[in-house]
């Protein structure tokens, strides 16, 4: 016969035959047969073991019985182990009874929710719980907190909230009970998350500090050798950033216009005419400040002393129309930045006559520039190579703000002239004798605008380092950005 009989009572089958076939059926995961092996099934028993399967992530489950034992003439309980494995969270081992009783002459389960889980008594819930964190700790290069007060949470904080939108950080098993609080039975919860920036925290915090006495001013410092962005202090009112907004970059463009006279063969030790006035035949008559007259000069000298006379003879004289634009393309103009906090460089249009070739080559009319795009000009001097900026690593920006430029390698021999005049600047021209550290290069400027003001600009750079001040209507670049420059560098 397919059943024991009972010599008792005629009773069909037996408690341990019942109880295996009930621990192997739940096993498989067969719900229809285990209710058949239940007596009076409750209407949500599928539901039941769905809730502590599927819903809890169990990807196994692994019994093990005991022995049988009788705990009356038609009834008997079978202790059991059991561990679910849980997909978050891995192995979670519980204990359980299953009991048994004749009913109708066969041996049936008793079933009630704790059957699958001991705290499932009495009205008590298991649920697996997603965890979300608040936005990851940002941190520097190193590994350091961002300084206090760093004026860079303008462009940090879209970089956390982009990070930590609808990310989950982890998981927990919580079982729920009436009337008790909350018990955490298993969880993954990582460590603290950390999204590292190109920031270096000596360097924030000089550029922070630098800035604490002035408004409306801006430090951005790149190392040149990486394109890394060591400091981004921005206090530039009326929602402008220093990252992505531009206006006229006066004398500091003049690194571009040598640049274009350099590869025209003119030669950093070449004479040069610096009048205190220069009148384009025809046209507008330009002025140096102060209309300072200083001869028959080098080229280097006119550049560190910033005549505006001379730059404008000279690209006149020798650049084609499409000359400027084409030399400021290859130096970050007219690009995007994709920093991770996005970015533009600035830009130049083609003139459309010598007025305006005129006004372009000293850093006004057409061009304009943000203090991000000047300091990678200054980064590029340094190295010899034009790179895309970034705020966080390469991988992560592209992510955010899509692949960047590929560098430019620049000629090594405008480089090497470009070096030596601006060293002069900071040596004898409109920034020396100014508290500057003796090894720095860099160049002023002076951007009129017709809202205010002159921008004060200063660029430069010392060793690995290079940097822009902008301070907005501040006045002369001497006056302004330059005392800025020389608490930054010498807070390093």
């Amino acid at each position: 016969m397919a059943f024991a009989v009972s010599a008792a009572g005629g009773v069909e089958g037996s408690a341990a035959d019942t109880s295996a076939a009930y621990f192997q059926a739940w096993r498989d995961g067969d719900v229809v047969a285990m209710s058949r092996l239940v007596d009076r099934p409750p209407g949500d028993f599928r539901q039941w073991h769905e809730a502590m399967g599927g819903a809890l992530g169990v990807e196994r489950l692994r019994l093990e019985p005991g022995d049988v034992e009788r705990t009356g003439e038609e009834t008997a309980e079978v202790t059991f182990t059991g561990v679910r494995e849980l997909e978050e969270l891995g192995e979670w081992p519980f204990d359980g009874t299953l009991r048994l009783a004749v009913r109708d002459r066969q041996w049936k389960v008793l079933w009630q929710p704790e059957t699958l889980h001991p705290l499932l008594k009495d009205g008590g819930t298991i649920e697996l719980v997603e965890l979300f964190g608040s936005p990851a700790e940002q941190v520097t290069r190193e590994g350091d907190k961002i300084p206090h007060n760093s004026y860079a949470d303008a462009h940090l904080r879209p970089l956390r909230d982009d990070r930590e939108e609808g990310e989950p950080v982890g998981w927990v098993l919580v079982a729920k009970a009436p009337g008790k609080p909350d018990r955490e039975l298993l969880s993954a919860r990582p460590e603290t998350r950390r999204q590292r920036t190109t920031l270096s925290r000596s360097v924030q915090a000089a550029a922070a500090r630098a800035l604490d006495a002035s408004s409306d001013a801006a430090i951005v410092a790149i190392q040149p050798s990486s394109g890394d962005i060591l400091a981004v202090a921005d206090r530039l009112k009326s929602g402008f950033s220093a990252l992505k907004d531009v206006f006229p970059p006066g004398s500091t463009f003049k690194v571009i216009t040598a640049a274009a006279l350099l590869e025209s063969g003119l030669g950093p030790g070449d004479q040069v005419a610096c009048p205190g006035t220069y009148t384009i035949p025809g046209h507008r008559t330009l002025r140096n400040d102060g209309e300072v007259a200083r001869g028959a000069v080098s080229f280097t000298d006119a550049f560190a002393y910033s005549c505006n006379t001379t730059f404008v003879e000279q690209s006149l004289a020798r650049l084609d129309v499409a000359d400027l634009p084409e030399t400021a393309s290859r130096w970050g103009f007219g690009r995007a930045l994709p920093t991770g906090a996005g970015g533009f460089c600035g830009s130049i249009q083609e003139a459309d006559g010598p007025d305006q070739r005129a006004a372009d080559a000293i850093g006004q009319g057409s061009v304009t520039a943000s203090p991000l795009c000047m300091a990678t000009v200054a980064a590029a001097v340094q190295s010899g190579t034009w790179r895309a900026p970034r705020l966080v690593p390469e991988k992560e920006a592209t992510r955010i703000d899509g692949p960047a430029p590929d560098p430019v390698e620049l000629d090594q021999g405008v480089v090497a002239g470009l070096r030596a005049m601006m060293r002069a600047v900071v040596d004898h021209g409109t920034a020396g004798g100014a508290g500057l550290p003796g090894d720095l290069s860099g160049k002023t400027g002076t951007a009129e605008v017709v809202d205010g003001a002159p921008h004060a600009w200063f660029i430069g750079y010392r060793g690995d380092l290079a940097f822009s001040v902008f301070v907005r209507h501040g006045g002369s670049g001497r006056s302004a950005a330059v005392p800025i420059a020389a608490r930054f560098l010498n807070g390093l």
